[in-house]
């Protein structure tokens, strides 16, 4: 157990998921989500004043209608990197609080199977002076983490010792839910679209 991973599991009920994800009515047509708590551990890990980069201090579920499971995770880049623009000077990006149907089962940089933002754009806020509000497709992944950092530039990442079991759920349900049909030599369960809720309960739910 190092410094940048909590002593335990989040806790969080179905019921208790449930009532939070009525923030977002749109959920109801997503058999299959993602949810994020960003800061979950404020008050536990790192600065109790600010949200922290490069621990898992997040909370990261899987939700469906059979099973609700918890896995420490991390919702923001591992670093700093201040700029400005929408080019190459642009500044380190972390996913806004929101509702985001926009990912599907694919290869994480072609290396493992990961939940990848393949279906439509996120809003991000860009590190800068001020910081900015940036959106498109930015490649704003659901993958595994490492030990010694979060391993993030703007991904949602799970600590390695818990990635095996959330894809491996997540798969399964995926299966359950959407079929192993093949078209386009894809499986039904990958050509599905899988919702991420991201919540900052510190700041309420987007619009």
């Amino acid at each position: 157990m190092t410094s940048i991973l909590p002593p335990s599991k989040p806790r969080l009920s179905t019921a208790e998921l449930e009532k939070l994800l009525e923030l977002y009515p749109q959920a109801q047509d997503f058999p299959l989500l993602i949810v994020g708590i960003r800061g979950y551990y404020l008050a536990s890990m790192g600065d109790a004043n600010r949200n922290d980069r490069g621990i898992y201090d997040d909370a990261i579920f899987i939700h469906t209608q059979y099973v609700t499971a918890s896995y420490n995770g991390n919702v923001d880049p591992s670093k700093y990197l201040e700029g400005q623009g929408f080019g190459q000077q642009k500044g380190m990006a972390s996913l806004n609080n929101g509702f985001w149907p926009v990912y599907r089962f694919d290869e994480h940089k072609g290396k493992y199977l990961a939940l990848c933002q393949r279906a439509g754009k996120v809003t991000v806020t860009r590190d800068g002076d001020p910081p900015y509000q940036d959106t498109g497709e930015f490649g704003i992944n659901i993958h595994m983490g490492s030990r010694g950092l979060t391993g993030s530039e703007g991904c949602q990442t799970i600590h390695p010792d818990q990635w095996t079991s959330f894809i491996r759920l997540a798969e399964d349900q995926a299966r359950r839910l959407f079929g192993v049909e093949v078209e386009e030599k894809l499986p039904a369960w990958r050509r599905a679209v899988i919702a991420y809720a991201l919540f900052d309960p510190h700041k309420g739910a987007a619009p």
